[in-house]
Parts: C-alpha cells; sequence; structure tokens
C-alpha cells in the first residue's frame, strides 16, 4: 500500500491538468467529468475512439497496432492464457524485441493461476520482455490475494491505447468455445488520452517493482489526432483498493442518478446503495435496462446475480439475460450521449477489491455504436418477467447465504 501511495505522490508532476472540463456544456457530463479530474484523470477532446462489439472484432486491430511499434509497448491483463490469441500476440513481441522496442507485460498470478505454467513470467523474461506476476500466488488463505488487477491495458508508443472487458485468451475471441458465445467489447483510442492509460500502467508496474523512473520520457511530444477535433471528450479513468476511493463505484452511482440508462454486466452482485438508486431512477421515469449473462462462467455467482432481479424487476428495472451464451462486457450508456467502457462489474470484487479502469466519454461518435450495440444484444436476449424471478422458500434462504459470500465469489 505504501509503495503504490508512493507512486501515487510521484506522477503529480506529470499529470498534465488542461482546461477541457470549462468547455463542456452538459452539466451532467461537466460534473462527472469534474470529479474525475480532481481524482487525477485528466478529460481529453483531441483523442478519438472505436467502439469494438466484440473481442473477435478487436483482435485483429490489437494485432495490427502491435506490429507498428517503435518505441514501447505496455501490457497489463487479468487472464493470459497460451492459445491462438494470446501465442499470435507474444509471437509480435518478440519480433518488437529483436527491433529494439521496449516491451513490458504484466499479468495477474491469481487471474491466471490455472492458465499459464509456474512462474511464467522467467519465460516472457527470456525472450527479452520485461515481465510482473502482479501479487504472487501464495498457497494459503490471505487477504491480500482478495487485491487482484482486474486492468486490461494496451499502451503503443503512447499514441494508441486498448482496453475493456477482453482479456488475452481464446475464448475472448471465441476461438474457444467454452459458455456459449462469448460477448465482450473494447475500445481503442488514439491521441492525447492514452496518456492517463500510461500513467495507470507505470503506476502498477513501478509500485510492483517499488521503484522509481522517468514517466515524461513515455509521453508523446507528438499525437495523432489533432489539437482540435470534432471527437467529443474521452477520459480514461483507474480505480484503487488501496486509497479508500471507491472511483468505478462513484462514477457508475452518478451516471445511475443523473441519466437514462442501459447496461451490460455479467455479474450483478449490487448493494443496497446500487440497488435503491437503479429503482429510484425508474420512479423518476428513467428507462433503465440490464443485460446480464444467459450462459453463466461461475454457476454460484451466477445464482447470486439472480437474486437481485426479483426486487429489480418489481421496482420495474428491465434485466435480459444474452441468451447466445455469456456476456463479459461492462458498458453503461446514458442519453445517447455519455457512455463509459471498462473492466469494472457490477460487483463487490471490482468496486472495492481490485484494480479497475474504464473510458469515460461524453458527445463521441463511438457512444452512438455502444447504444446500437447494446440495443442489438436485447433483441437476441430473453426480458425477465415478474413471473420469471419469483422465489420459493428454500431458493430464497440459499441466495440470502450466498450473498453474505459475495465478497468472497
Amino acid at each position: 500500500q505504501e509503495a503504490f501511495a508512493n507512486q501515487e505522490e510521484a506522477i503529480r508532476p506529470f499529470i498534465y491538468p488542461n482546461k477541457m472540463v470549462e468547455q463542456i456544456e452538459d452539466l451532467i457530463a461537466k460534473g462527472q467529468a469534474n470529479y474525475l479530474v480532481q481524482e487525477n484523470f485528466p478529460i481529453y477532446n483531441n483523442s478519438e475512439i472505436k467502439y469494438y462489439p466484440l473481442g473477435d472484432d478487436t483482435y485483429p486491430d490489437l494485432l495490427k497496432e502491435l506490429a507498428k511499434a517503435k518505441h514501447f509497448i505496455f501490457m497489463e491483463y487479468f487472464i493470459v492464457e497460451e492459445g491462438e490469441m494470446f501465442n499470435t500476440v507474444l509471437t509480435i513481441l518478440k519480433q518488437k524485441v529483436k527491433e529494439g522496442v521496449e516491451v513490458r507485460f504484466m499479468y495477474d498470478d491469481m487471474g491466471s493461476l490455472t492458465m499459464l505454467p509456474f512462474r511464467y513470467y522467467q519465460k516472457l523474461e527470456s525472450y527479452g520482455i520485461k515481465c510482473i506476476a502482479f501479487n504472487h500466488f501464495v498457497p494459503f488463505i490471505s487477504a491480500v490475494m482478495n487485491t487482484r488487477d482486474h486492468r486490461k491495458i494496451t499502451v503503443i508508443d503512447g499514441n494508441v491505447g486498448f482496453s475493456g472487458g477482453f482479456n488475452l485468451a481464446d475464448e475472448y475471441i471465441n476461438a474457444k468455445v467454452k459458455y456459449g458465445h462469448w460477448k465482450d467489447t473494447g475500445v481503442m483510442i488514439k491521441g492525447e488520452a492514452v496518456w492517463n492509460l500510461t500513467l495507470m500502467f507505470l503506476t502498477t508496474w513501478n509500485a510492483s517493482l517499488n521503484t522509481f523512473e522517468d514517466y515524461d520520457k513515455y509521453h508523446p511530444r507528438h499525437y495523432i489526432c489533432p489539437e482540435i477535433s470534432p471527437n467529443g471528450y474521452i477520459l480514461p479513468y483507474g480505480d484503487s483498493p488501496l486509497d479508500n476511493k471507491p472511483v468505478g463505484k462513484n462514477v457508475y452511482l452518478n451516471m445511475i442518478n443523473q441519466a437514462q440508462k442501459y447496461i451490460d454486466t455479467p455479474y450483478l452482485i449490487i448493494n443496497d446503495e446500487i440497488k435503491n438508486a437503479l429503482c429510484l431512477a425508474v420512479r423518476r421515469g428513467v428507462d433503465v435496462r440490464i443485460i446480464t449473462p444467459g450462459i453463466p462462467d461461475k454457476k454460484m455467482v451466477f445464482k447470486v446475480t439472480r437474486s437481485y432481479y426479483e426486487p429489480l424487476v418489481n421496482g420495474g428495472v428491465r434485466i435480459y439475460e444474452y441468451t447466445p451464451g455469456f456476456i463479459h462486457a461492462k458498458n453503461f450508456v446514458c442519453d445517447d450521449k455519455i457512455a463509459t467502457v471498462g473492466t469494472i462489474n457490477l460487483d463487490y470484487r471490482s468496486l472495492y477489491l481490485h484494480f479497475e479502469c474504464g473510458v469515460y466519454m461524453y458527445d463521441v461518435p463511438a457512444i452512438k455504436d455502444i447504444k446500437e450495440d447494446f440495443l442489438k444484444t436485447i433483441a437476441v436476449s430473453k426480458e425477465m418477467t415478474p413471473e420469471d424471478v419469483v422465489k420459493g422458500r428454500f431458493r430464497g434462504w440459499l441466495e440470502a447465504i450466498l450473498r453474505l459470500f459475495a465478497p468472497l465469489l
């Protein structure tokens, strides 16, 4: 915790303030941006963003941009598994090292525990790739193991960044079928807004090694996008379980409390504060719709998720299950002008225990694509009716017991 606090202090000189917030006319977007700026995440209007409705769509562009790298590549993922997706990425990374590109790779040791061989980071280092296995797994009960790096970040030369829900494993691009069709989402950012992702990566990297370095050498002097462009406002942000500031939860609550919304989440494990906010939004006349998986990846978690259906549906929230398979996306869309895409689930782990990240957007063209994708997903999903969510006595007790263990699921 002290190492992360030291890094937060070290990066302050490299958080370059701007006056973009003052230019935002919409009061809701301006308030959200102002909050995130105060948490040291600047907002930018000189960048562009592309939305991907599937990991399958993100993958080709990720490979293409990695192959273009000239200076450095930073990659940070929760789950990494050897297979078609990661092996292709690794081939490019090894080639880039030979070309003199600095490559740093970070994966969560717990998240990839059953996916990678023991001490896999040593294998990557043998290729010249600098590597960290975040928060090494220890084979005994430890509260420290609850703190995981759930972020998904790629930064290429400081000019191009990727984030979203997808990890580096074959199910995320539907090259392997585990739980039906796997629906995930991602974004590619080009321009100055990538700097927020760069700082997030370097903060975690340096805190893990307890080292310091010149952050500024990874700040490009020239960006792909022009200084002024009609691309709206983009704000990548992060969340840490170590600073007692639930940024991810606050961003979601601000969106719930202020506008119409559509929500994708694989795990709907919420507290009374969020449940009441969702139901209150309906009573204000807001159209609140949530999509959850039709085929679960974790059956116990799925039972807990479904335990929240009854009070939400009876409160007027419309809930849909994605019948083709598992939806892993974490999207919020509000009023056709505000959205966030990232790694943050609506569950206890994401909101309180994990390192997370998201990309907040206002008035960018990609928001239209996110909304359209949501409506297309609803079209192949089953809406939960009050009759669907009625519980018997035993089922109700079982779910109540499971909720007690929600923070551990």
